[in-house]
């Protein structure tokens, strides 16, 4: 398996996640839509750790850009982090509309961040770095 196919079907999971607590939110399930939440919250936030920490590093080692595109990636990172704290206050307060005004702007900026993984940071990872060895390591955390 390629980093790339390894990675995007994460992307593709942690939308599918997403995408449960709309639609409980939806039907005012509102703990149901907190738990499935934290699922959501804790596979993106693993996601955005196997990059961060294995990933991105291993790149920049072996092909000594440490201000191309990684440093993007972590910037939308954090972008994307700060959102999520604030979805979850709003789920936890019950306000609906204000979760998924702050949803929608998460998938906004979560498809442009994993557009430009998927076609552009992926495919590099995979012509520099030995998948094998980074996906074991991504699975260890």
């Amino acid at each position: 398996m390629s980093i790339r196919d390894y990675l995007t079907q994460e992307h593709r999971e942690c939308d599918e996640l997403y995408a449960e607590v709309e639609s409980l939110l939806q039907e005012d399930n509102w703990e149901r839509a907190l738990e499935a939440f934290k699922a959501f919250k804790d596979a993106t936030l693993l996601h955005f750790k196997k990059e961060e920490d294995i990933l991105f590093p291993a790149f920049e080692e072996t092909t000594g850009m440490v201000m191309g595109p990684t440093q993007v990636m972590r910037m939308e990172h954090a972008q994307a982090k700060e959102l999520i704290e604030r979805m979850e206050k709003a789920i936890k307060e019950r306000d609906k509309k204000s979760f998924l005004s702050l949803g929608e702007t998460f998938m906004v900026l979560i498809q442009q961040h994993n557009m430009k993984e998927e076609q552009i940071l992926y495919p590099m990872c995979d012509q520099h770095l030995p998948a094998s060895n980074i996906i074991e390591n991504m699975e260890r955390l």
